[in-house]
């Protein structure tokens, strides 16, 4: 796991190594361990590495790497978990290796077969830079799932990339500008999404794609693999309906996945929630273990959001060593101000607190953690499956005239009175409807009704505000990249996250919180050979009875007791609405106030403070809504320098 930076211009050799250390040095926390950059004359190229060691610690693993033959440089972030069984396969074709890391497997792989085609017998999660010093080409390539992040565009006359943006604003000569419609699209979805960035004219490299750059051109990025084609082929192509023996090869997937996610030349650990996916691997781990594992957990001080006690009893069923890290809000607020510095772009995924804070903690004893990402996005796990298909069904039984009355007629009671409704109901009323309903709620209920299709009215579900070009001065929303039609509610919305709420939201969330303490983080639920099996199995194999994710609750049952399982699922959740009316409301005070949102001229100031006034007033829940602003604007006030500054047109040598 590592860092990787560079530049690609007709200057000379010693300025192109000089921004390549200025970008380096940007991103150290990401590789601790080691750094160097490499160009030579006439190359008009420099690539950067910062490496934390993983596998072979000795210098015969430090980049930018040589293939054997001088070719290619690489600068390679990730790890390639099969790369023992591919160097068995390179020495039999008669290939040589001086050391043991899977970045000069890869190299040999690429000179043997050509990028793409070695990139695809890889199963790993990485982004690389590669030049090919024959052709004078740069190849940019990410993993199938957009684990590790890669970004790259132009500035100036230069063509730049690297893992974060704050190396790319290291840059001296870089014109540093927001780009309004990724803000635009930020406040709908909490994240920025592929491929735009919130800086104008840098892109994210789109998950499972592959770019060629030269000093004349830059081309467009092509996909060597693609979730969208795995879908639509799982779709055509089912598995047949055997459930014990599906159930069977998702347990011998998944313990291959964390087996081999379990190679490294440092401590291993695991993330241990207590659910059922962490869960799940931890158990499979520690069964391939022979010494105790190290699992760590976060507990909270409020009882609500607290899942340290299921997760304790998870690590002693599986004999784990357990480390638990209690925090209480005074901790977590103190980690605001940082956020910035951690993500570069705004955030506005509020676990990406307590995520840092297990990172940091695990950091401690271990050098790589295994987690339970993908669960959900693979086996159909999230609640709101099940709410999105329910309400789909009923509102396409209604004309839209309907619909839309029926709206019109929930928002004619206001937020305020609809509370004042369910608190004079009986308590057994609607199945628990008192203690699940809200005024906030009902005005969300109504904009779904409103919904024309499917599609919109989940994306309506899961957008945090719902017209963000109002919020946004001259904000206009891009069109999401477009994806196949399955025709089957459950599966589309598991085909829209895992291809953009997981690689923007989850993936990069991980991500930045652990390598910002120097800590691999590794998925095995993300191994695309669970992935594509996973996309043939029947709906009924995955959703049924009101729960989803059947195949991990059964695996679960395998490895451990079937009443750990028996426990509501949270998340990392943390009381955002009680932190606005209290601890945060003076900080929270300063960056919406109007005057500052008027002279930065981004935001529409008169809605966001109608949104302030009526959260601390009491009478709308706006807390999320309002956290996408404050972290835009705490992420702007922390790069203010940076946004400000005029570029440099030279660099010192």
């Amino acid at each position: 796991m590592c860092g990787i930076s560079g530049v690609l211009a007709q200057r000379p050799p010693a300025e192109l190594r000089s921004i390549a250390r200025l970008m380096n040095d940007s991103l150290r926390h990401r590789g601790p361990d080691m750094a160097d950059e490499w160009t030579e004359a006439g190359a008009n190229v420099a690539l950067a590495h910062r490496r934390l060691s993983i596998v072979d610690l000795s210098p015969e693993g430090r980049q930018p790497m040589l293939s054997a033959s001088g070719r290619y440089v690489i600068s390679f972030n990730g790890e390639i978990y099969n790369h023992r069984a591919m160097r068995d396969a390179l020495v039999a074709k008669g290939h040589a290796f001086r050391g043991g890391s899977d970045t000069e497997v890869l190299l040999a792989a690429i000179e043997q077969d050509g990028v793409v085609a070695a990139v695809r017998g890889c199963a790993g999660m990485f982004a690389f830079a590669l030049w090919d010093r024959h052709r004078r080409e740069l190849h940019l390539v990410r993993d199938r799932l957009g684990k590790k992040p890669l970004y790259y565009g132009r500035c100036g006359g230069y063509f730049v990339f690297a893992s974060e943006l704050k190396a790319i604003m290291a840059v001296p000569m870089f014109d540093v500008s927001i780009e309004r419609a990724a803000l635009t699209s930020y406040l709908r979805h909490q994240y920025v999404p592929a491929p735009l960035s919130i800086l104008r004219g840098i892109r994210k490299l789109p998950a499972g794609t592959h770019l060629v750059a030269s000093i004349d051109r830059v081309g467009e990025p092509h996909p060597y693999w693609s979730i969208d084609d795995v879908a639509r082929r799982g779709r055509e192509a089912p598995a047949p309906a055997d459930e014990a023996a599906a159930l069977d090869h998702i347990d011998g997937l998944i313990r291959l996945a964390v087996r081999e996610r379990m190679v490294a030349d440092v401590p291993v650990g695991s993330f241990l929630s207590g659910g059922i996916d962490s869960s799940l691997v931890s158990a499979i781990m520690q069964s391939e273990s022979r010494e105790p594992i190290d699992t760590f957990t976060i507990g909270f001080e409020e009882a609500e959001f607290d899942e340290s006690a299921s997760a304790a009893a998870v690590a002693r069923s599986i004999g784990s060593r357990h480390h638990m890290l209690r925090m209480r809000a005074d901790d977590f607020l103190s980690m605001v101000p940082l956020l910035p510095q951690i993500y570069d772009e705004p955030f506005a995924d509020p676990s990406a607190i307590p995520m840092f804070c297990i990172a940091r903690h695990a950091r401690e004893r271990v050098t790589v953690c295994l987690s339970g990402d993908g669960g959900d996005e693979l086996f159909g796990g999230y609640g709101r499956y099940g709410i999105a298909s329910k309400l789909g069904r009923g509102i396409e039984m209604l004309p839209g005239w309907l619909r839309g009355t029926i709206a019109d007629g929930i928002d004619t009671i206001s937020p305020t009175a609809w509370d004042r409704i369910f608190r004079y109901l009986p308590r057994s009323a609607g199945n628990g409807l008192r203690g699940d309903m809200s005024g906030d709620r009902m005005h969300k209920l109504a904009s779904l009704f409103r919904a024309a299709s499917a599609a919109q009215l989940y994306s309506s579900m899961t957008s945090v505000h719902d017209r963000p070009e109002r919020l946004v001065l001259d904000g206009i929303e891009k069109d999401s990249p477009p994806m196949s039609d399955l025709g089957d509610p459950l599966r589309q919305m598991m085909l829209v996250d895992i291809s953009r709420y997981l690689p923007d939201d989850i993936l990069v969330k991980v991500d930045r919180a652990t390598m910002a303490v120097g800590l691999e983080a590794r998925a095995p639920l993300l191994d695309h050979r669970l992935v594509e099996y996973s996309w043939t199995l029947p709906n009924g194999m995955l959703w049924r009875d009101g729960q989803g994710k059947r195949p991990l609750h059964a695996l679960f049952r395998r490895y451990l007791p079937a009443e750990l399982a028996d426990r509501p699922k949270r998340g990392f959740s943390v009381p955002i609405e009680a932190w606005l009316r209290g601890p945060l409301r003076d900080w929270a005070d300063g960056l919406l106030d109007p005057d500052l949102l008027a002279a930065d001229g981004f935001l529409a100031a008169e809605p966001i403070g109608r949104m302030w006034a009526e959260h601390q007033s009491g009478a709308r829940n706006w807390a999320f809504q309002l956290w996408t602003i404050l972290m835009f604007q705490n992420w702007k006030r922390h790069w203010s320098d940076v946004l400000s500054a005029p570029p440099t047109r030279s660099v010192a040598a």
